[in-house]
């Protein structure tokens, strides 16, 4: 493969050919420029109020009664469904193709209308967090089912056994803190890859919260750290649901031409271990459950098997995604926004 730095290994980019014509420009949560020392000053001043609100508001979700917070968390998404256009054309084009039907049709509007519940669920949960013991996440996982964490201990003392890492294939559904907290409390080691490139002092408080159960998170511009836990080896926790990026692999999700990160594939075959797709999802009444789908052997780094490996991988995201699609909130657009990046897309794979 071309010779390629250590981020876009980790994050999965391509060589460019030609200037990306669509999707994110940069990273999740990456600065795009310092500007003047006044713009830097805004900007620390910003970061500085997002973390006092964001301890606030932990504070205060922590001591008022779920059948309080949840109520009035419904209550802000309905509002951010109207006045966030930008975002409501994301979720309604993401519903789109994951129903197969237009954006304007009732059953696409629904689903979205449940993605901002769910949502805002989510980050009630998330704030409350630091108001619990250490040992709550883990509890409210049940680990039980053919394909749960109790299951996974097999799959997990194999591989072990082979002397080989396990890249803990996810994305934003359900709760990945009380997946990682789950899989931590069993005893396997656990490291996740995170942006830490802005909002630092959040990213610190966020890293910390998840110390508190064992799970050690650290930037994904530490390439030779990510070598190694994977060879120790560990669960190295990727999410790849970070927006669609016109220079990432083809693949076909939900029958729609797209894009996913080369980055899991090109780490499998550079360290020998294994993909495992995995996801959490809401249960009633507070808990959750784990299923991991098949794992994904990559074995070499040749583009033919980085592009059948990526597209599994896209299959895997459909697995995750069919038994709850109200469930997955992610906020970045997944697809292309037009017809011809589309097509675009399928003809670099035909001419492959």
């Amino acid at each position: 493969m071309t010779e390629q730095s250590s981020e876009e290994i980790v994050r999965g980019d391509r060589p460019a050919t030609s200037r990306p014509v669509g999707g994110l420009a940069h990273g999740p949560l990456k600065r795009t420029s310092q500007g003047s020392w006044v713009g830097r000053a805004l900007v620390r001043l910003t970061e500085r109020a997002v973390v006092l609100g964001y301890r606030f508001a932990s504070w205060l979700l922590g001591v008022v009664p779920l059948g309080i917070s949840l109520p009035l968390a419904g209550g802000a998404m309905r509002v951010a469904w109207v006045v966030w256009p930008a975002k409501r054309r994301v979720i309604l084009a993401n519903a789109s193709h994951i129903l197969g039907r237009p954006t304007d049709d009732p059953a696409v509007r629904r689903l979205a209308g449940r993605v901002y519940q769910t949502y805002g669920r989510y980050i009630v949960e998330l704030m409350r967090l630091p108001s619990l013991p250490p040992e709550a996440p883990a509890a409210m996982m049940d680990s039980r089912g053919e394909r749960g964490v109790d299951a996974f201990a097999e799959l997990w003392a194999r591989l072990e056994a082979e002397g080989r890492g396990i890249i803990a294939l996810s994305i934003h559904i359900g709760s990945i803190e009380t997946l990682i907290a789950a899989m931590a409390a069993r005893g396997f080691p656990t490291y996740g890859l995170a942006d830490d490139s802005s909002y630092p002092e959040l990213y610190a408080l966020l890293q910390a919260q998840r110390k508190r159960w064992g799970v050690d998170v650290f930037p994904w511009k530490q390439l030779r750290r990510v070598y190694a836990v994977l060879r120790q080896p560990a669960l190295l926790g990727l999410l790849v649901d970070w927006g669609y990026r016109a220079d990432g692999i083809p693949v076909r999700l939900f029958g729609d031409w797209t894009t996913l990160p080369a980055g899991p594939a090109v780490l499998a075959a550079k360290t020998n271990a294994v993909i495992v797709p995995i996801v959490c999802r809401r249960l009633p009444g507070g808990r959750f459950s784990a299923e991991w789908l098949d794992p994904i052997e990559v074995v070499d780094d040749d583009p033919a098997t980085i592009s059948a490996a990526t597209q599994a991988v896209a299959h895997a995201l459909e697995g995750m995604v069919r038994p709850a699609p109200e469930q997955w909130y992610t906020f970045k657009p997944i697809w292309p926004t037009s017809v011809d990046e589309a097509a675009e897309l399928a003809a670099r794979v035909t001419s492959s």
